[in-house]
C-alpha cells in the first residue's frame, strides 16, 4: 500500500482518553486548589502563547522546504503540534469544571478535608506528612495526595489524635492522626 494512503499519526485517535490516574470518578466534581488552578491556567496559557506558535513557525518553515515524506523538522513538528493541542484540549476541559476549594476558608480546622495538611504515623511509627490536593495536582513524591487516593480517604474526616484504618495490598495499616492544617503551603 502506498505511504500516502496509511495513517500518518500514531496512535493518536484516542485524543481525548484521559490516563487512569487522573480520571475522575463518575459524578465527582475537579477540586482544585487556587494554586493548582493558577498552574493548570497557566501551563494553558503557555502552551497558547508561546510553545504553540513556536512549533508552528518550525512547521511551516520546514513545510516550505519542500518533501515532507523525510523531513524530520515537518514530520516531528507535526507530532509535537498534536501533543501539544491534545495537552490544550484535556486542560481546556479539566479548568471548565474546576471547583476552586481555599484550604483557608475551611470551617472545621480540627477535623480532614480537601485541603488539609496532615501529620500522621504509619504502622512503622514513621511519621508522614502530607497535603490532600486535586487530582490534576498531585505529586505523591512531593506529599501531595489526590483527595480519592485510598490514604486520602481513610484520612477524610478524622481529627488530631483519631486513628484510622487503611486497607493495602500488604494487609490493614493503622494511621494516627498528628497534626491538622489548612495552609496553601506544600508539606516539607
Amino acid at each position: 500500500m502506498s505511504k500516502a494512503f496509511t495513517k500518518e499519526t500514531d496512535q493518536d485517535d484516542d485524543d481525548d482518553a484521559v490516563p487512569a490516574e487522573l480520571a475522575l470518578p463518575k459524578g465527582t466534581r475537579n477540586y482544585l486548589t487556587p494554586g493548582g488552578y493558577a498552574r493548570l491556567r497557566e501551563e494553558l496559557v503557555h502552551l497558547m502563547t508561546v510553545e504553540r506558535p513556536a512549533v508552528v513557525q518550525v512547521v511551516s518553515w520546514a513545510a516550505s522546504n519542500g518533501d515532507r515524506s523525510e523531513n524530520g523538522d515537518y514530520l516531528y513538528g507535526k507530532r509535537r503540534l498534536r501533543e501539544i493541542d491534545r495537552r490544550m484540549r484535556f486542560l481546556t476541559k479539566r479548568l471548565d469544571i474546576a471547583e476552586v476549594v481555599d484550604p483557608a476558608a475551611q470551617q472545621n480546622r480540627d477535623q480532614v478535608f480537601f485541603g488539609a495538611t496532615v501529620s500522621y504515623l504509619d504502622n512503622d511509627g514513621e511519621e508522614i506528612r502530607v497535603k490532600i490536593v486535586g487530582v490534576d495536582e498531585a505529586e505523591p513524591l512531593k506529599g501531595r495526595i489526590s483527595w480519592i487516593s485510598p490514604v486520602a480517604r481513610a484520612l477524610t474526616k478524622a481529627r488530631i489524635g483519631d486513628s484510622v484504618s487503611l486497607r493495602t495490598p500488604g494487609g490493614v495499616q493503622t494511621l494516627e492522626i498528628l497534626d491538622v492544617e489548612y495552609t496553601e503551603a506544600d508539606p516539607q
